[in-house]
């Protein structure tokens, strides 16, 4: 019995041990352990802050004789002796809310910092940011006072709790151990975040934490691994495009910093004044604040007079919502989003100039008393309220070319004419009516008064607060009016927005990608075919809406991307009418990327035809790797074996976070390499991984880390697929030799198992084929130089040679063109076409290394 009952007791055991609580209470267990194990610091100042503020108060925060002898600032240093304020005060958080934040980013930023340059160094980074971050602010504080300087001595008594001033600084510093991709994004971002802070705050924490954000910089730079690139690389398109969206969007968020943080001393702080509630009464402080009494309270004062309902408010909110739908219009290319951030930007900074006082022929001469100490901080403030959106409109035009998504064909004709007509109504509304109730305004209007207030009323207030009010309504039909014409136009601009982005397309028709989607699933469209779905073509349809050609328009030259699809009994019908179309719009129709079996349909037409590359093609059902030409393939697959390094096929949705941040990263790093941009028209970037058509080949190693990734575009018949096609190909630079090759003998030994795989291409190799194929013609020539001045950054050729360890069979890839008389402009589009972003500093690079 004492036997029978010791087996069901550890029977009972067991199951109580593989219980799912069980076994979940011991997974939260294990990476607790693991988290600890990893990140002790970031781990150990979470729990502390967590206890502390558990004891000085989780809700409201700490007491304020708390506040007062741990916090940091001028007073609690230089008056108060509390030397060691710097280091305590990141130690406490102001609430609850603030609680949370400061736990997760401890958790998350602080324990990446952590993981990226160890323990130790991070401990160094985070006591040396936080003591001397607050130590110079501190000493700038203490010369600021003894020189009467303005905000100096408005934050004198202000006491600064700040776990955030550690953690920024300290990231800042991890920055130099991470690879291209987040090194860019965390110092922009960091440094993009910061900046904002101390302009619509303006705290002394928020000092601090700018001059932590410095120090963090140097002590990485102090830190730095052997042999790691400090210097600011080239970013791919992609990346760019999202970090001006998030700067855009930070910049346009600002005044929500101001409410949020109950600061009214940034330089930018007034413009948080327009979303607050209080005012005062009309009229009370017209008087008193004249334009030679420019003091801080004449400047708030001033702002809060004009704000007389929901119609000031919305005037001065739905421009900075208006540049948040931009900033998301921007991370996705759009050309629209990009004018119409640098339209506002700009505006905004020449308001601000005239009505500032910057511009001389305004005639508000007090703002260039430069020797007067009563004037110049104000000045300051004019500035650099003038700067910001002058500098975010000028670097987003200097990236204008990153933005190639173009709106629906009339899409922005329409929002320009609504957008124009809605103000000169607007406009004629206001005067016309005002001038009706001109009785209704204190003092009494006449028709000039309104003429020179109509800019005023579509203007955001902050922008006006150092401007005279010259009349008020007094009832509320008069305000009405007053206030609700220029909200009306940025309720017009913003719903115009939306739709404008929303409607981005290069085609006529709104269903037009899905029809072509569904025409290459019938017919194929060759092993280029999938081509035609990529951002950036413009597609046209023949009258029967059976065969789609995809294209873009590149100095007149009108270039196709791959061959027509559509039926074959079409393919000479559709080929002479898209010329027509071509010819109709003043352009030169050139067909590229055509297989040989279309030879004779431009030779019955009379056009000309030339080879521009060969596609290299594999047939899965005879794949062997046996044999001495084989060596190398067989070869890079054990060493991959040995590796632990194993093959994935998936898609990109499929793909955890990690994955995805994975891929962007070597993505970056491959750009990074380069002294020219990123390729397009044919060849396929980050954005054409995301197609759920698309699938993906990727060598993972026994860490789960990502070593390479390649990319493989569907090719249809009759709604099967019967062939795949290699377009991405990046890897990381320390990955194991041989990983390409690995992975693409994966993919074919994969697709050897699909009886209906006819075919596995590795694509062409753009502007580079055999020696013995050249035809020795003026255009074969010109993209000869080109292909000869491109390889030594992009290696076509070389790669090439490495698509020949594959044995693969040779497919002659051609272009069609009209006239030979065409062919320089014809060689000139097609190198724009590869590179849309190529600047004049890129030709040189591109003709120097050339000429080397």
């Amino acid at each position: 019995m004492t036997a029978e009952r010791i087996i069901r007791d550890r029977s009972k055991q067991r199951s109580a041990d593989h219980h799912p609580l069980a076994l979940r209470r011991r997974s939260t267990l294990g990476a607790l352990h693991r988290l600890t194990a990893r990140r002790p610091f970031a781990v150990a100042y979470a729990l502390v802050l967590l206890v502390v503020a558990l004891v000085s108060g989780v809700v409201s925060g700490p007491a304020r004789d708390i506040r007062l002898l741990f916090g940091t600032g001028y007073e609690s240093v230089i008056e108060g002796g509390h030397w060691w304020s710097p280091l305590t005060s990141v130690f406490f958080v102001d609430n609850g809310a603030e609680l949370v934040l400061v736990l997760a980013g401890a958790i998350i930023i602080l324990g990446f910092t952590e993981r990226m340059m160890g323990t130790r160094r991070t401990v160094i980074a985070f006591l040396s940011t936080s003591i001397l971050g607050a130590t110079i602010g501190l000493g700038v504080q203490y010369l600021g006072v003894a020189g009467g300087e303005m905000w100096s001595r408005g934050v004198s008594e202000l006491w600064a709790i700040d776990p955030f001033t550690p953690i920024f600084g300290s990231a800042m510093a991890a920055s130099y151990f991470a690879g291209p991709l987040w090194r860019r994004r965390i110092r922009v971002l960091g440094l993009s975040t910061v900046l904002v802070l101390v302009l619509y705050s303006g705290q002394p924490s928020d000092l601090y934490r700018l001059l932590a954000v410095a120090i963090g910089l140097g002590t990485g730079w102090l830190f730095r691994p052997p042999r790691r690139v400090t210097s600011w690389r080239r970013s791919s398109d992609h990346e760019t495009r999202t970090l001006l969206a998030a700067i855009v969007g930070m910049v346009a968020v600002g005044p929500a910093i101001t409410i949020y943080s109950g600061a009214r001393f940034g330089l930018l702080a007034p413009l948080g004044l327009l979303l607050t509630q209080d005012r005062p009464t009309a009229g009370e402080f017209v008087d008193r604040c004249l334009l030679g009494d420019v003091t801080r309270q004449c400047v708030q004062e001033l702002s809060l007079e004009r704000i007389g309902g929901a119609g000031p408010v919305l005037v001065s909110l739905l421009p900075l919502l208006t540049l948040i739908v931009a900033a998301f219009g921007l991370a996705r290319g759009r050309r629209f989003a990009a004018w119409l951030a640098i339209t506002i930007n700009t505006g905004l900074a020449l308001l601000a100039a005239w009505y500032y006082g910057l511009l001389p022929i305004s005639g508000q001469p007090y703002v260039w008393q430069w020797q007067s100490g009563r004037y110049w901080e104000v000045t300051l403030i004019l500035v650099v309220s003038v700067l910001v959106p002058l500098v975010v409109a000028l670097v987003i035009f200097g990236n204008l070319r990153r933005f190639p998504v173009a709106s629906r064909t009339g899409q922005r004709r329409r929002f320009l004419l609504v957008t124009v007509g809605s103000l000169a109504a607007l406009i004629t509304f206001y005067i016309g009516v005002g001038w009706l109730l001109r009785d209704h305004f204190r003092p009494a209007v006449g028709l000039l008064d309104l003429l020179v207030d109509v800019p005023e009323r579509f203007i955001p207030v902050g922008f006006l607060r150092l401007e005279r009010v010259s009349f008020l309504p007094i009832d509320p039909l008069a305000t009405a009016l007053y206030h609700g014409v220029g909200a009306a136009f940025w309720i017009v601009v913003f719903v115009g927005t939306i739709v404008c982005l929303r409607s981005a397309s290069v085609d006529p028709t709104a269903d037009a990608p899905g029809r072509l989607r569904t025409l290459l699933s019938a017919h194929g469209g060759g092993s280029l075919g999938f081509m035609t779905t990529w951002t950036g073509n413009s597609l046209w349809f023949t009258a029967s809406g059976r065969t789609a050609i995809a294209y873009r328009v590149v100095n007149g030259i009108a270039i196709t991307t791959s061959e027509p699809v559509g039926p074959s009994s079409e393919a000479s019908d559709a080929v002479t009418s898209f010329a027509c179309m071509c010819d109709d719009r003043g352009w030169v129709a050139v067909f590229y990327g055509l297989h040989e079996r279309w030879n004779l349909v431009f030779d019955t037409m009379g056009w000309h035809t030339m080879q521009v590359g060969e596609e290299t093609l594999l047939r899965p059902s005879s794949w062997s790797t046996t044999g001495k030409k084989w060596q190398d393939i067989r070869s890079s697959i054990n060493r991959a074996d040995r590796a632990g390094v194993r093959a994935l096929w998936t898609s990109y949705r499929a793909l955890s976070l990690a994955a995805t941040t994975q891929i962007a990263e070597i993505s970056e790093q491959w750009v990074q390499e380069k002294e020219l941009p990123e390729l397009g028209f044919t060849l396929g970037g980050l954005d054409e991984l995301r197609d759920p058509a698309v699938r993906l080949m990727l060598a993972v190693d026994s860490a789960d880390r990502v070593q390479a990734v390649t990319s493989w575009l569907p090719t249809y018949r009759d709604g099967a697929i019967v062939g795949w096609t290699l377009d991405f190909m990046r890897r990381r630079p320390d990955s194991i030799n041989g990983v390409m090759e690995f992975l693409i003998a994966q993919t074919a030994e994969l697709m050897q198992e699909s009886a209906q795989i006819e075919f596995l291409s590795l694509s062409i190799a753009p502007l580079a084929q055999s020696a013995g194929l050249r035809q020795g013609g003026v255009a074969d020539r010109l993209l000869d130089y080109l292909g000869r001045s491109l390889e030594p950054v992009y290696g076509f050729r070389s790669l090439l040679v490495f698509k020949r360890k594959f044995q693969p069979e040779f497919a002659p890839v051609f272009m069609a063109f009209p006239d030979p008389v065409a062919l320089p402009e014809i060689g000139l589009a097609l190198a724009r076409a590869y590179l849309p972003s190529l600047s004049v500093r890129d030709v040189v690079t591109l003709l120097r290394g050339h000429g080397q």
